[in-house]
């Protein structure tokens, strides 16, 4: 079969590897029809990813149809159309059992090397092999389109963890740190979840008028200080609430900034630092509730896919680029060049 292959930094390729079968009687194997590239996967592509070998499948944004099944699986199905969760999980630990399956001992992401579990064939290929199928695995409705549900995969999910963990309530003023295709889909999010103004916080022109294009306030930090233009807009309180959507130390130190007294600051973004110099005296004096998250199909899905049915949500909305399984290589390049904002890939 087809598949997009890491070589070595900033070298994807299209190659013929070996069809995926069964290895455990909890599997299914999917027949891909469409798939993307994410923000993370650019992490792998610049060879930034410990333990990444030259040869994995990359890809962790992808659908299509069940083609086959393992003797344990029982509630999918070959021939149901289905999402997979960009992680894998167990289904019945004590965390999967609350719902927390990012903290499952059987976690992987797919197409991601051995970063964060065992290492799994990814989804930008004509199949791709599903673990704990009945877990990982969203059935979707035939009416609705693949662009429309494929974000709730990963980067729908993560933008609405994000507002849900920051507890947005009708009526709030909410600070997005980011206005890349997760930070839009968490400002997105925050309105559906009831806020009153959004600001969208970045430096990127092209991605500050994607964010104002769905209804958000952009603030280029380049030119302007966001929290004198927050508080300038709340009678000097400051946001609500504020989104973090990037990761690393100057996003986290700008939401932070701008959320007001007794405020939350909710985060998704990847961080990677070993030590960031909270202060707790400034937490504690303003009485601050920080949250960390990450996006979780498996736990979200049965709150977002009614949004996207009754059209409250329209993710497809942020694809600038659709592209065949064979121009991948090419795709990585337009979105490392932020020539592209979000890139959907039509498999089969």
């Amino acid at each position: 079969m087809k598949a997009c292959v890491w070589k070595g930094p900033h070298d994807v390729r299209i190659e013929e590897v070996p069809e995926p079968s069964l290895i455990n009687d909890t599997d299914a194997i999917m027949k891909v029809q469409t798939a993307a590239i994410c923000g993370t996967d650019l992490h792998a592509y610049h060879g930034q990813v410990p333990g990444f070998e030259s040869g994995i499948v990359m890809g962790h944004e992808f659908m299509g149809t069940v083609k086959q099944v393992g003797s344990k699986v029982s509630t999918i199905h070959a021939g149901d159309r289905v999402i997979a969760s960009d992680i894998t999980a167990c289904g019945s630990c004590w965390y999967c059992r609350q719902g927390l399956h990012w903290n499952c001992a059987s976690r992987s992401l797919f197409g991601y090397g051995p970063a964060f579990g065992e290492s799994l064939a990814g989804g930008q290929a004509e199949y791709v092999r599903i673990p704990h199928a009945d877990t990982v695995l969203i059935p979707v409705p035939s009416d609705l389109a693949d662009d429309r549900v494929l974000f709730l995969g990963d980067i729908l999910s993560t933008g609405f963890l994000c507002a849900l963990n920051g507890g947005v309530k009708p009526g709030d003023v909410v600070a997005v740190i980011g206005s890349g295709p997760v930070g839009v889909l968490t400002q997105m999010s925050a309105r559906v979840q009831g806020a009153a103004k959004v600001f969208a916080i970045d430096r990127l022109p092209d991605r500050l008028a994607m964010a104002e294009k769905f209804g958000s306030v952009p603030i280029n930090f380049e030119e302007q200080d966001p929290k004198t233009v927050v508080d300038a807009a709340t009678q000097g309180r400051g946001a609500d609430v504020a989104l973090e959507a990037v990761g690393g130390k100057e996003p986290l130190d700008s939401a932070l900034r701008v959320v007001r007294p007794h405020g939350t600051v909710s985060i998704v973004g990847v961080h990677l630092e070993d030590n960031y110099p909270f202060s707790a005296i400034d937490g504690f004096v303003r009485e601050l509730t920080v949250r960390f998250g990450v996006g979780d199909p498996m736990r979200l899905a049965s709150q977002i896919l009614p949004l996207i049915e009754n059209e409250v949500i329209h993710p497809d909305k942020i694809i600038t680029h659709r592209l065949g399984l064979d121009d991948v290589p090419e795709g990585y390049r337009l979105f490392n060049d932020r020539k592209a904002f979000k890139v959907l890939v039509n498999v089969s």
